[in-house]
């Protein structure tokens, strides 16, 4: 086992050690030269550097606890003020750029393959990297299961490869709305869905008052944000033991960020005024993000995997490259197009940040797109990033067995 200064089985100084990490990228993003980078690129580069020189465990109990009880729970959180109703044109359009997202993944797999010699599992290894890469992790251990992979230690090669490569993956994606030449080549649109008094549907002298009201954070309002996602998440599973239960033999667990997505954005759609009352919740779902975003890090391997892995490594790089060009070299193309065949093409154009959260869903899955839409202002996008996300849930496995069979003719 690699030495830490912090145990792993110290449960209180590992979780103290993630919240430090978070609270320095809060701290970070205030600074001159720390909003260069923003808040949640500074903690995905702590964490790896933390883990990396010994100052925090590269796997403990207490990442398992965030993964399996952070995650699910901010997810409603974020989801706070998602009225269906003005984000279907957002979502049809991060739609598309999941498309993209997919189709990049496993066209990347493809021809990394064929490049590069992985030896006789390479079709298998392509399929596992695919579903992972459209999905995410729960697409991830399912391939390996489809496909009957049981090399031990090519498993734990890769899923090194894959923990590295995402957290490099997210930092990267995260600084490009940094570069203006990047902004300039897509569509320019504001993502920050800032509440307005005409939103809340007030009119005359209560404009002021209401602005004010907004801004305000009780313990009440925490505790009812508090409240609702954890009870929307405990629905969820409940409906889901009930129809495992109902329908034996049948797997529904892979349905749970619909129910929880469901659940969640009906009372925002049909209550909204209600629902923004809940005030300071979007807060405390970014506080878990982050810690999120320090745990994913935290298990990134850098010098095993050099050593370990690099024919691996290097596939990965080529996979995401190719990925990159179809997204956002297909999504500028796109627009292209649309310039050309119609004047009144601007609501279909894709923007960067709708192309960053697509690329965020696929290769990550459906829990960082919506971290990292918050950390980075675009709430509009959370609900998006999700319902793109959960379908790669659905499409990654069948996307990821196509790739092994056509490798393997």
């Amino acid at each position: 086992m690699t030495f830490s200064l912090i145990p792993p089985d110290a449960h209180f100084a590992v979780a103290a050690a993630l919240f430090a990490i978070a609270l320095f990228g809060f701290w970070a993003e205030k600074q001159a030269w720390g909003r260069v980078l923003t808040g949640a690129v500074w903690v995905l580069l702590l964490a790896i550097l933390a883990s990396n020189v010994g100052l925090i465990p590269k796997s403990a109990d207490f990442y398992n606890l965030v993964f399996s009880y952070f995650v699910p729970v901010l997810i409603p959180l974020f989801l706070l003020r998602a009225d269906v109703r003005k984000i279907i044109a957002e979502s049809g359009r991060v739609g598309v750029a999941f498309l993209l997202a997919a189709v990049g993944s496993a066209l990347g797999a493809i021809i990394a393959v064929s490049f590069i010699d992985l030896g006789a599992k390479e079709a298998e290894l392509a399929g596992i990297f695919t579903a992972t890469y459209v999905g995410g992790s729960v697409n991830y251990a399912a391939l390996i299961q489809a496909t009957g992979f049981d090399d031990a230690s090519v498993i734990s090669a890769a899923t090194a490869v894959d923990s590295l490569m995402s957290a490099v993956f997210l930092a990267v994606i995260a600084l490009m709305p940094a570069s203006k030449w990047l902004l300039e080549r897509f569509a320019q649109r504001d993502h920050s869905a800032i509440d307005t008094a005409g939103d809340l549907g007030i009119n005359d002298g209560r404009a002021e008052q209401a602005a004010r009201d907004k801004n305000t954070i009780s313990a009440f309002s925490l505790c009812a944000a508090i409240v609702f996602s954890i009870s929307v998440v405990a629905l969820s599973d409940g409906l889901i033991a009930f129809l495992q239960h109902s329908f034996e033999g049948s797997n529904f667990k892979p349905l749970r960020y619909i129910f929880i997505t469901l659940f969640s954005v009906l009372p925002a759609t049909f209550a909204p005024k209600t629902m923004q009352s809940l005030r300071g919740g979007e807060e405390i779902g970014l506080i878990l993000a982050f810690v999120f975003f320090a745990a994913i890090c935290a298990g990134a391997d850098v010098f095993a995997l050099i050593g370990t892995a690099p024919i691996l490594l290097l596939f990965v790089v080529v996979l995401l490259v190719i990925h990159g060009l179809v997204v956002f070299g297909g999504a500028y193309l796109i627009n292209w197009l649309l310039r050309i065949l119609s004047k009144k093409s601007d609501s279909a154009q894709l923007s960067l940040p709708e192309l960053i959260i697509a690329s965020n869903a696929a290769i990550l899955g459906a829990t960082t797109a919506p971290a990292l839409a918050m950390a980075r202002g675009w709430p509009a996008l959370v609900t998006p990033g999700i319902l793109v996300g959960v379908a790669g849930y659905i499409i990654g496995t069948p996307l990821g067995i196509l790739v092994v069979s056509l490798l393997s003719k």
